[in-house]
């Protein structure tokens, strides 16, 4: 491929074009740039933009110039509305009304993203006077044209406003979705290849939300896994659920019954502004006595899937939502046995309630689902759920699911 000879491009480009640099000296101008405003390379290059073309009323200075200062800030280019800039006449103290359109765009360089800017003038006097002479009865038609170019730049200008918004929203998300999964971490998760988790945001929200799910390896080869649902969604419910989530966390792991641990929650939850009518559900799987314990607040039960396809639902503990009573009450507890092969399935409601449907509707269909695939590994089985029950590409409500293969 021949090398493009981007001097000899600059020369023959039939657009009026001048490069400047930072603090708006000419630098460099085409052939067409010089015979559009009468001057030649030696009046221009080495020279400031404002000397070489003072402006009498100095509104297009400082129009040009902040639309300069903009270009450098950003680094994005910026079309200027029509300009109206008169230029000297052959040399004489006298200026010539001249109409511009200027587009202002960064050239990189080897040493700034904004070297340079290089500055696209077109003359447009002409087009303005042939309009005056087309219109002679209308009050300054010169004027409105100007206007109408004034609301076409402010036009631009907001929606390049509202494109530097969605990209701070973009970013602000991005920002959101990383501290949701920083609260999110669960690092004894890693030690058990039979546990599964999946965590859907709901569809109208910021991929963050008040759901989570935790993991906790106790003493004696017990381990502990849990769920909760914080009212609401986005950033405000985020962060009360990473509140509840660490102190839930804490308090298995200090207490070691799950009872216990949902008192102290729900105490939390009643001095915490957004906490109340939370819902949780804590399970203790313990390999020595076969039994899961289990305690649940306000909290869709879990399921106990048998390798027959037989499902049972854990509801023997069921306590009101947390903070929901007005004195402090104890949570209640339940021990559910087990056998090698069962699988333990905790979830939030965004999995089965649907608009309109009583929720033993959604129970029923999650353990006709679970039964159907009692055989798959834990991965597997969450993926399926979540396809065979329509949220697979996520829900009005939050979702989060723990599978445990025991």
């Amino acid at each position: 491929m021949t090398d493009l000879d981007y001097v000899a491009l600059f020369a023959a480009t039939p657009t009026p074009c001048v490069v400047v640099s930072r603090d708006f000296v000419v630098v460099a101008a085409n052939p067409a740039y010089m015979e559009a405003t009468g001057m030649g390379r030696d009046d221009l290059i080495g020279r400031p933009i404002f000397e070489v073309f003072p402006d009498p009323e100095a509104s297009g200075e400082r129009n040009v110039r902040t639309s300069l200062n903009w270009v450098m800030e950003t680094g994005r280019r910026h079309s200027m509305a029509l300009l109206h800039y008169d230029v000297p006449t052959g040399g004489t103290p006298a200026f010539e009304e001249r109409w511009w359109s200027l587009i202002n765009s960064p050239v990189a360089g080897p040493h700034d993203p904004v070297e340079w800017i290089l500055i696209r003038a077109e003359d447009v006097t002409a087009f303005v006077q042939a309009h005056d002479a087309r219109h002679p009865q209308a009050e300054a038609p010169s004027a409105a044209m100007a206007r109408e170019a004034e609301l076409f730049e402010r036009a631009r200008e907001l929606q390049n406003h509202n494109v530097e918004l969605s990209q701070a929203s973009v970013r602000d998300h991005q920002v959101a979705v990383t501290l949701q999964k920083a609260m999110l971490l669960t690092p004894d998760l890693e030690k058990h290849a039979d546990i599964a988790v999946r965590y859907l945001p709901a569809t109208e929200s910021l991929n963050v939300c008040g759901d989570w799910y935790d993991v906790i390896d106790l003493s004696d080869g017990r381990f502990a896994v849990g769920v909760g649902d914080v009212v609401g969604h986005g950033l405000e419910a985020a962060a009360v659920m990473g509140m509840l989530r660490s102190v839930l966390n804490a308090a298995i792991r200090a207490l070691e019954r799950p009872a216990h641990a949902l008192e102290v929650l729900a105490l939390y939850a009643r001095s915490m502004e957004g906490a109340l009518n939370s819902t949780s559900v804590e399970a203790l799987v313990d390999p020595a006595s076969g039994l899961i314990i289990y305690s649940n607040s306000g909290h869709p039960p879990p399921a106990l899937v048998h390798p027959d396809g037989r499902c049972d639902l854990l509801s023997q503990a069921l306590d009101p939502p947390l903070g929901a009573r007005p004195q402090h009450v104890p949570c209640s507890q339940a021990g559910q046995p087990y056998a090698a092969g069962d699988t333990l399935v905790l979830y939030t409601d965004g999995l089965i309630e649907r608009r309109d449907e009583d929720i033993d509707a959604g129970l029923n269909r999650l353990c006709e689902t679970l039964t159907r695939h009692c055989d798959l590994p834990p991965r597997q089985m969450a993926d399926v759920v979540l396809d065979e029950l329509g949220v697979a590409g996520g829900a009005p409500d939050d979702i989060s699911l723990i599978i445990a293969r025991l």
